[in-house]
C-alpha cells in the first residue's frame, strides 16, 4: 500500500469550526491552514457503558475517567480503542464526495504512552499505518497526515492509545490540511408540533456547544400546534444565547413537509444562509453532527444533501441503518444493499462488523437531519405539499435527477425514537403512507404501470383485512380516490388533511384506542384452544391453507357473543394474520403500549371494502400513464417557491 502518511510534532491548534493557520509549525508549509473535520468526542458522564461503545472502545482499558467531552484519563498499562461510530474517520465517504486527498489527525496527550494509527478496507480487514511514543507529562500534540487515495471502496481510520503510565488525553480531532471549497453560512430549521419542552431541549444542545453555536448565521423553528415554543420554561435562555439569528415562525399544522418547507422558504428567501440543516424536534443530538454537516458541505466536490443517521433513542447504542434507497421495482423505501436494520454497537463494535465498512450509497436521508445547499433549493425547489410521508425520500429523489447526491454521513446522527416502537403505517398516517407513496411513484417510477407497486397494495389491502383492521384499509381508499383526483387540490387540502384522516379512522372499531381492558368482559377462549391457533404456519402448503380458511372464514357469520365479549386478548407483537385471521374478535395492544384497540370481525364490511380496493386498484393500474402525465406536469408548480409563498400567506404562517 501507497501511503503519504506523514508524523509531526504539532503546536496547539485550535479547535474551531472556521479555518485556523499555525504559522509557528515547522515541518508544516508556512501559512498552512487547516480546517476542523470532526472533534473526538467523550461520552457523557451519565452514559451507560452501551452508550459509551459509541465513543470509546473500553475492552482492554477498563472504564477511563471522562473529564468533559473532549479530554480523559486512562490508567497505566492500559489501551484504549477510538475504533468507534462518532470517534473513527468515515475516509471512505470523504475519498468518494469531498476534494481531499488527505486528512490530518491531531492528537494532544500527556503521559508516557504509544499512539497508534489503523485503516480499515472495505471488507473490514484492518491494518496498521502508522505509530509513535510520547514519554513524560508535558503536554504535546502528535499530528498524523493521512492518505485518502486507498478508500474508494469502503474503509476507516481510527487510533489507538497504549500506556506505560498514567495519560491524559487533552483533546484530539481530525482536520483538513487545505482550505474548504466554500465556507457555509449555516442555517438550521426545526419543525415542531406541541413538543414546546424537545424543541427547546434541541436548541439548548445547539446553543450550549460554543463552536456550534458560532457556526450557526440562523435558526428557524416552524411552530404548528397549540402549545408553544416562546411559552417553555428554558426558551429565554436559548433565545438570549442566539439573538436576532433565531425566528419563530407560528402557523397552523402542516405536517413535516409544510413545517420545513416553511424553514427552507425562510432561510434561503429572506436570509444569506448558504446551507440549511433540517432537524426533528423529538431527538437528542450529538451537537458537533452539525459541526461535521457543515465541514463535508464545505469540502464537497459539488452541491450535496448531507444526511445524519439516525441512533434508537429507546436503546441509544442501536444505529437505525447506514443507509436507504427507494425500490424501484415496488417504489418503497428499505435499507440501501449491504447494509442491515438496527445494529447495536454495544454488542458489535465498529472493528467486529465487516459490511459497516463499505460505502454506502443511498437515494435519499431522512429529514431528522438533513443539510440542504441553496444551490439545490435554487435549481429544484421546494419539497411536495404532501403534510407528512414521503417528502424527504421525493427530495432525494428529485435532487438526484438533477445532478445532487445524497450522502448518509457515518459519525453524524442524532437519537429519535425508532421505527419499531410505531405503528404509523395501520394508524390515521397509512392514509398519507399510501397516497404520498403513490404520488412521489407517479412522478419517479421508471415503470409504465408501477412495477410491483399495484400487486402490493393488493396483498396489503387483504393483509389488513384479514387482521380485522378495517380502518386501515378504509384509509387506503381514501388515499386512492384522492391520489386518482389528480394533483389540483394538494395545497387547498393540505391543511385539513390530517383531521380527514382521523376521523375515518375512528369510523371502525380497530380504529377507537382504549386506554384500559378493564372495562371489558374477559377473553372467552381457552387457552388451549389459543395455542393452537397461535402456531406459524411456515412452508407454502400450510400457508396457502390457512389463508384460504381465513379468506372464507370471513365470508361467514360473526358469533353474536363475539360482537361484545373478545375471544382473546392479543398482545401487539403477536397480532399476526394466521392468528388474527381465524378469530371473530380480539382485544390488540398498540405498538407503544398505551392502550388497546378492539377488533371485531363484520363479514359485510370485509366484502365491502375489499370489492371497492379491488376496483380503485385496477382504475389505477388503468389509468396509471395518465396519472404520471398529470403529476409530473404539475410537479413545477407544487414545488415552487412562489407557489408556496402565496399557500402560506393563504394559512396565515406568522413571524413572531
Amino acid at each position: 500500500m501507497t501511503t503519504t502518511s506523514q508524523l509531526h510534532a504539532a503546536a496547539d491548534v485550535p479547535v474551531s469550526p472556521e479555518i485556523v493557520s499555525d504559522p509557528a509549525e515547522e515541518d508544516l508549509a508556512p501559512g498552512r491552514a487547516v480546517t476542523l473535520l470532526q472533534r473526538v468526542l467523550m461520552p457523557r458522564p451519565a452514559d451507560q457503558l452501551k452508550v459509551r461503545s459509541l465513543y470509546l472502545d473500553e475492552v482492554n482499558s477498563g472504564r477511563v475517567r471522562v473529564q468533559d467531552r473532549f479530554s480523559a484519563e486512562i490508567r497505566d498499562g492500559a489501551e484504549l480503542s477510538f475504533a468507534t461510530y462518532f470517534n473513527a474517520f468515515p475516509a471512505s465517504y470523504w475519498r468518494r464526495w469531498s476534494v481531499l486527498e488527505s486528512v490530518v489527525l491531531q492528537v494532544t496527550l500527556s503521559g508516557t504512552c504509544r499512539v497508534d494509527v489503523y485503516r480499515s478496507k472495505a471488507d473490514g480487514e484492518s491494518m496498521h499505518i502508522i505509530g509513535t511514543t510520547h514519554e513524560g507529562g508535558d503536554e504535546r500534540t502528535l499530528e498524523f497526515e493521512l492518505d485518502l487515495g486507498p478508500f474508494i471502496d469502503g474503509g476507516w481510520y481510527w487510533f489507538d492509545v497504549t500506556t506505560e503510565e498514567r495519560t491524559t488525553i487533552h483533546r484530539a480531532a481530525w482536520f483538513a490540511p487545505q482550505a474548504p471549497v466554500e465556507q457555509p453560512r449555516l442555517g438550521i430549521g426545526i419543525c415542531t408540533y406541541n413538543r414546546p419542552v424537545d424543541a427547546v431541549a434541541a436548541l439548548t444542545a445547539l446553543t450550549e456547544d460554543e463552536a456550534v453555536r458560532d457556526a450557526l448565521h440562523l435558526v428557524v423553528v416552524a411552530d404548528q400546534g397549540s402549545k408553544h415554543v416562546r411559552d417553555a420554561a428554558h426558551y429565554p435562555a436559548v433565545a438570549d444565547a442566539l439573538g436576532d439569528r433565531l425566528r419563530i415562525i407560528q402557523q397552523p399544522n402542516l405536517g413535516g413537509s409544510g413545517g420545513f418547507a416553511r424553514t427552507m422558504h425562510e432561510a434561503f428567501t429572506n436570509s444569506d444562509v448558504s446551507h440549511h440543516i433540517l432537524l426533528d424536534d423529538d431527538i437528542q443530538i450529538e451537537p458537533d453532527s452539525i459541526l461535521r454537516a457543515r465541514a463535508f458541505a464545505a469540502f464537497a466536490q459539488k452541491p450535496m444533501l448531507v444526511g445524519g443517521q439516525m441512533l434508537a433513542l429507546q436503546d441509544r447504542s442501536v444505529l437505525h441503518t447506514m443507509g436507504e434507497i427507494v425500490d424501484r421495482s415496488n417504489f418503497f423505501w428499505r435499507n440501501a444493499p449491504n447494509t442491515e436494520y438496527f445494529h447495536d454497537f454495544g454488542e458489535e463494535t465498529l472493528r467486529e462488523s465487516p459490511d459497516l465498512h463499505r460505502r454506502i450509497d443511498v437515494d435519499y436521508n431522512g429529514w431528522w437531519m438533513c443539510l440542504i445547499p441553496r444551490a439545490v433549493f435554487e435549481q429544484i425547489g421546494m419539497p411536495l405539499p404532501v403534510f407528512i410521508k414521503w417528502d424527504d425520500a421525493e427530495y432525494g429523489l428529485r435532487a438526484f435527477a438533477a445532478g445532487f447526491p445524497t450522502v448518509s454521513l457515518p459519525g453524524t446522527a442524532i437519537w429519535h425514537l425508532s421505527w419499531g416502537d410505531k405503528d404509523d403505517a395501520s394508524d390515521w398516517q397509512a392514509y398519507f403512507h399510501i397516497r404520498n407513496r403513490l404520488i412521489v411513484a407517479a412522478l419517479h417510477s421508471p415503470h409504465k404501470r408501477g412495477g410491483k407497486l399495484f400487486a402490493e397494495m393488493v396483498k396489503h389491502d387483504l393483509r389488513f383485512l384479514i387482521n380485522l383492521q378495517y380502518s386501515t384499509v378504509e384509509l387506503h381508499q381514501m388515499a386512492y380516490r384522492d391520489f386518482l383526483a389528480g394533483p389540483e387540490r394538494l395545497f387547498e387540502e393540505m391543511a385539513g388533511s390530517v383531521g380527514k384522516a382521523r376521523e375515518v379512522r375512528e369510523t371502525h372499531p380497530d380504529g377507537r384506542v382504549l386506554s384500559t381492558t378493564a372495562d371489558l368482559p374477559l377473553p372467552s377462549m381457552s387457552t388451549a384452544e389459543a395455542v393452537r391457533l397461535r402456531r406459524i404456519p411456515v412452508s407454502a402448503p400450510q400457508i396457502g391453507k390457512t389463508l384460504a380458511k381465513a379468506i372464507a372464514h370471513n365470508a361467514t357469520p360473526v358469533d353474536p357473543e363475539h360482537r361484545e365479549v373478545p375471544q382473546l386478548n392479543v398482545a401487539f407483537q403477536d397480532a399476526r394474520w394466521f392468528l388474527m385471521a381465524r378469530l371473530d374478535s380480539a382485544t390488540v395492544g398498540t405498538a407503544d403500549g398505551r392502550g388497546v384497540t378492539f377488533r371485531q370481525r363484520d363479514p359485510k364490511t370485509f366484502r365491502r371494502l375489499s370489492t371497492h380496493s379491488t376496483r380503485l386498484l385496477r382504475q389505477m393500474y388503468r389509468e396509471w400513464p395518465e396519472l404520471q402525465r398529470r403529476y409530473r406536469a404539475a410537479a413545477g408548480d407544487l414545488t415552487s417557491v412562489e407557489r408556496w409563498g402565496e399557500a402560506f400567506e393563504t394559512w396565515g404562517s406568522t413571524r413572531v
